[in-house]
């Protein structure tokens, strides 16, 4: 077990300890100039999927605004609330600017990735749509790449499906042990009822609690957050100033200084935003819309969802609270945005926190279900083994709430998260010219006066596109 347990560790150290970060930042910096930094061009474009006007579904289908809401209620979790205190308390104040620079940067890289999996998606037999990267190196890069589409769909399985569920249904069970004095088994056993009611309904029972669950959380969080920041609003500009003389080094509020800053607020900020991880597409690709991009576009929105607003939140209540000391040890994490919580708006604010972490959690454990999946259909066809993979989760989700050490067995999950983003990388950057020729096909259209492009896929005849995934564009290309 120590060899095995080791092995992962050398893992972990070669991806999120030497390439993986580098690898992010400057393959999004590149996505960034190749693209024209279309995250600042279409900035505006990414709000219009709030109404659900823009991208009109077909009957029974995944709306974009739903695939939104499910990518940002997997997205916001505990690094939203606990990544950004550590990420704090080791980096100092400047690390939260770091955490802004790498969500601009990754929201590019956000677009390509969402965008691919949404040009190779797969029409299922019942209407529903299929796809992210690994079918994107399926069908983008040809059948004699399944051996990394096989090592991708493992790496998410363990990862994400097993992994991360074990932890989140820890976390949950945590809070509300610590809030209501609730036993672990009650939590668990709650949480794996209403896991499983929504997993055995599939992506559209996903769809329709992330529908109500997300904006409630996410408004909620944001609300009390700008009631903080109204109540402290002299001090804010004090804030900001530190925020960027400790990003450059002008400030030492911790040893290591400006590196300190920078590797904490990249490193957080990617943990939580998942840009580049290969994650998201995944659920991208349900959607049902007109064009690739316009869906990249949305999915870009999630990741300044996760870390320009909700992250943002966090940083506010803690650097305008009391609590936070620049370089002292002591509280950090879920306790340090907990405790500053209270600092400001008094002791009922733990019950609130305690709500919040649930309502994040259980969004983040649907999300990683459907993942698994998704990432399961890749390895088998065998029509039992979604149902086998629903009952697995529900334990493992249920095994973690109740056995405070049980997350220690799912030691692998960072690492496998490593090799699957340093795979998700190379598929990026091998089908980028791909993505460009879609933006270009976008972007011609919009210059065209069309408001809502829309994608032919007879102009895309060289790829290996699935035609039926895409009738109800035909159809209206033909009637055109």
């Amino acid at each position: 077990m120590e060899a095995i347990e080791a092995l992962f560790r050398g893992i972990e150290d070669l991806t999120w300890g030497w390439a993986l970060i580098p690898l992010l930042v400057v393959s999004g910096g590149f996505i960034t100039l190749l693209t024209g930094f279309v995250q600042v061009r279409y900035f505006k474009r990414m709000f219009r999927v709030l109404s659900a006007k823009d991208e009109p579904s077909g009957p029974g289908s995944i709306s974009a605004r739903e695939a939104l809401l499910i990518s940002v209620g997997g997205r916001v979790g505990g690094g939203n609330i606990a990544g950004v205190a550590v990420a704090i308390t080791l980096g100092g104040p400047g690390a939260v600017f770091w955490m802004w620079a790498i969500a601009l940067v990754g929201m590019a890289t956000s677009l390509v990735e969402c965008s691919l999996a949404q040009l190779y998606k797969r029409r299922q037999p019942n209407g529903d749509f299929r796809g992210g990267p690994a079918r994107a190196i399926l069908h983008g890069l040809g059948q004699q790449y399944r051996w990394l589409a096989i090592v991708y769909s493992v790496c998410l399985i363990a990862a994400f499906g097993l992994g991360f569920n074990a932890f989140q249904g820890n976390t949950v069970a945590g809070a509300v042990s610590e809030s209501f004095g609730v036993s672990r088994v009650a939590t668990g056993a709650c949480l794996a009822l209403m896991a499983s009611y929504i997993v055995f309904g599939g992506i559209h029972r996903i769809a329709h609690v992330a529908d109500i669950v997300v904006p409630v959380m996410a408004i909620g969080y944001i609300g009390i957050s700008l009631v903080i920041i109204a109540m402290n609003i002299t001090a804010l500009p004090d804030v900001l100033v530190d925020i960027i003389y400790n990003a450059f080094g002008f400030r030492e509020a911790v040893s290591g200084g400006m590196g300190a800053a920078i590797a904490q607020g990249l490193r957080r900020g990617l943990f939580s935003n998942e840009a580049g991880l290969g994650s998201a597409p995944n659920v991208a690709a349900t959607a049902d819309v007109r064009h690739p991009i316009s869906q990249g576009i949305t999915q870009s929105f999630s990741v300044c969802i996760d870390t320009l607003f909700i992250c943002s939140c966090t940083a506010f209540i803690i650097l305008l609270g009391g609590v936070y000391v620049p370089g002292a040890e002591g509280i950090d994490g879920i306790v340090l945005t907990q405790q500053s919580l209270v600092w400001h708006v008094g002791d009922w604010a733990q019950y609130a926190m305690s709500l919040m972490i649930i309502l994040f959690a259980f969004s983040s454990i649907i999300y990683n279900y459907y993942l698994g999946e998704n990432a399961l259909t890749i390895i088998t066809k065998h029509p039992a083994a979604i149902n086998i993979m629903r009952i697995l989760i529900i334990g493992v989700v249920f095994l973690g709430a109740i056995a405070p050490k049980a997350t220690a067995v799912f030691f692998f999950a960072d690492p496998m998260m490593g090799i699957l983003a340093i795979v998700n990388l190379v598929v990026i950057i091998m089908l980028l010219p791909i993505c460009l020729r879609m933006l270009d096909d976008f972007r011609k259209q919009l210059a065209a006066g069309i408001d809502s492009p829309l994608l032919n896929p007879d102009d895309f005849a060289d790829l290996d596109i699935d035609h039926a995934a895409w009738q109800r564009n035909v159809t209206e290309a033909e009637q055109a």
